[in-house]
């Protein structure tokens, strides 16, 4: 069975989660940890619980998700993971940090680039890529069929969508993206935003005004 621990953090109330199974390994999707209460947060709970971290994953490049890499990465010593079309973005962190008033860390380049359809494992579970561009070039999200749960990043939220003004975003690739990755998901299937509380595919299907 997996555990989802879903962290607050940062000035843009980012949804950090921690994912573990009873193999006690576990990955860190979005990490927007950026100061020492928000690094003593996660550094806690993984020894509270008995946890080896083995990734980072990144749903997207975006600042307010990948404040926490540096940190986490070397700390662990673990690999990150993320969509290649994002790299541009982790490059060019050091300046969106500074233009929205942060002091980051530099994130290092991902070890691993993942493609649509790719597998990501950590102990006995097994994420689906699913390449959603739109929010950004390269956002991903991360199907679990087994438990019926994907974690969405900023392409979908409860009643929403994500923003489309950013470099590289494009509002009909975004729609695109949730109509053919998405939305042919089982209408049960639990979906994890990047930002404020989860949601189902029905629901979004059914009442989310941007369908």
């Amino acid at each position: 069975m997996i555990n989802i621990k879903t962290f607050v953090f940062n000035a843009f109330q980012e949804n950090t989660f921690l994912l573990f199974d009873e193999t006690k390994e576990c990955v860190i999707i979005d990490a927007g940890c950026n100061d020492e209460n928000e690094y003593n947060q996660v550094d806690e709970f993984i020894k509270e619980n008995n946890l080896v971290l083995k990734s980072i994953i990144n749903t997207h490049c975006h600042i307010d998700h990948i404040l926490g890499n540096a940190y986490l990465i070397n700390k662990y010593k673990v690999q990150s993971i993320a969509h290649k079309e994002d790299l541009p973005l982790i490059e060019r962190s050091k300046d969106m940090a500074a233009a929205f008033g942060f002091d980051v860390q530099e994130p290092p380049i991902p070890n691993q680039f993942v493609n649509d359809g790719d597998e990501i494992k950590f102990g006995n579970t097994v994420f689906i890529v699913k390449h959603v561009p739109g929010h950004s070039p390269g956002s991903i999200a991360l199907y679990n069929e087994a438990e019926k749960f994907v974690i969405v990043g900023d392409v979908l939220f409860a009643g929403g969508i994500g923003r489309t003004d950013l470099p590289g975003g494009d509002y009909d690739t975004l729609i695109t993206s949730i109509k053919e990755k998405l939305f042919t998901l089982n209408s049960d299937v639990v979906a994890y935003p990047g930002h404020g509380e989860s949601t189902t595919i029905g629901q979004e299907m059914g009442s989310n005004p941007f369908f």
